[in-house]
């Protein structure tokens, strides 16, 4: 049966429901079946499937009390993006891959109720006056809100959908992302507790491999977790804070920052702390965390390159402490951070983890790096796929004092 015949349906079924009944008195029981009812006599003989008559139940009950289209596309586990550009334009990604979706919202409206429903959720608000919202949905996708007149083409939804397994070092050993000598550092490195910045662009997989670290995070420390929208997924640790921001309502007041968050948990008696991503002025306090007795701390940024990560932490502290000389803020990057993970999405859409550096100091007014690990790629790599894997260098790990002070010294790194 054409999805357009399914469409008519579904609207057809959802407007004698309506019609009907009073949905405010139905439990969610009693609505299924006055669908399945009405379904019947809707079809008049006509021949359809099971998987339909199911397709056509589901998109109806969906279209009355959940999210509509958004519950099918969210069902679906192979799609792992959806991008929203008003009612009618959908795209989704599949393995890495664009796809525009022949299915569409009845309208704006329908498009607009559903976002509401979605941010009433997770206890947020979204209206004119504040029309851009982070959030996420119950299964924990992380969502990003954009309505008009600030999307002018209608308002604008990119979810991007939270895996119901947690990330590990074995599935990224399975991906290829690392190797297993690689993974055997990583897993000493966060035992020792080292301060860890995972940086890369936008898709490359930053909050992933952040998930897949935090596994090796020993299961009897205290850990707090601060972020836009909860995302990470750490598991087995019993004494375990997660906390997330809060928009401004209506009237401009109640935000909760990142900033705050990290403030408050200095006062929470953590060992660790992780930070979904910093991307502002809570650098500042992230780095003074860092320095201030809270090693192992773990966090990612948006970044092009190790280099350029360190670039964007100068300009991020200054946001939260303008005045401060450069040389100051170099020192404290260069004091708090141990080491850099920088990922990248490569041409053939794979993520890849592109090099593991060490930051070893301050010198003539630079930060010095020390390059551990790099990605290189072989003879096997073409323009269409990239062959490859993370290479040693030749440089000794430079800083091994906490190593050494957790009972790791003998290990060669």
């Amino acid at each position: 049966m054409k999805n357009d015949r399914i469409q008519e349906m579904v609207n057809g079924l959802k407007g004698q429901i309506f019609d009907r009944y009073n949905l405010n008195t139905m439990s969610d029981e009693q609505l299924e079946q006055a669908i399945e009812a009405l379904l019947v006599d809707y079809l008049q003989g006509e021949y359809i499937t099971i998987e339909e008559r199911v397709d056509i139940s589901e998109r109806v009950f969906s279209s009355i009390r959940g999210l509509g289209l958004l519950d099918t596309i969210i069902k679906d586990e192979q799609i792992t993006e959806v991008m929203i550009n008003g009612p009618e334009d959908i795209f989704i990604e599949k393995a890495g891959k664009l796809y525009k979706m022949e299915q569409r919202f009845e309208s704006e409206r329908q498009l607009e109720d559903i976002i509401q429903k979605i941010v009433g959720q997770a206890g947020r608000e979204v209206n004119q006056a504040n029309p851009i919202v982070d959030t996420r949905l119950p299964d924990g996708s992380r969502v990003n809100v954009v309505l008009p007149p600030i999307s002018m083409r209608g308002a604008t939804v990119t979810i991007r959908k939270f895996s119901k397994t947690p990330m590990t070092i074995e599935q990224l050993l399975k991906y290829g992302s690392i190797t297993p000598e690689v993974a055997h550092v990583l897993e000493l490195l966060v035992k020792a507790k080292y301060n860890i910045f995972i940086s890369g662009g936008t898709g490359s997989g930053k909050t992933t491999f952040l998930n897949a670290l935090s596994n090796f995070i020993p299961k009897d420390e205290r850990v707090i977790t601060i972020e836009d929208s909860a995302e990470l997924q750490i598991v087995g640790v019993e004494n375990l804070v997660s906390m997330e921001t809060r928009n401004a309502n209506a009237s401009g007041s109640g935000a909760i920052t990142i900033r705050d968050l990290i403030k408050s948990s200095l006062r929470m008696r953590p060992e660790r702390i992780v930070v979904g991503e910093v991307r502002g002025g809570e650098a500042l306090d992230m780095l003074q965390a860092m320095n201030t007795g809270h090693d192992g701390s773990l966090s990612t940024g948006h970044a092009n390159s190790t280099e350029d990560m360190l670039s964007r932490l100068e300009t991020m502290v200054l946001q939260g402490a303008d005045g401060l000389p450069l040389e100051a803020i170099r020192q404290q990057i260069a004091s708090a951070v141990d080491v850099i993970i920088h990922l990248s999405r490569l041409r053939d859409k794979s993520r890849r983890t592109m090099e593991i550096t060490e930051v070893v100091g301050y010198k003539n007014k630079e930060i010095v790096l020390n390059p551990l690990y790099i990605f290189e790629e072989d003879e096997n790599s073409t323009l269409e796929k990239v062959s490859g894997s993370l290479r040693r260098t030749k440089n000794k790990m430079v800083n091994r004092f906490k190593l050494e002070l957790s009972g790791y010294g003998r290990t060669t790194i």
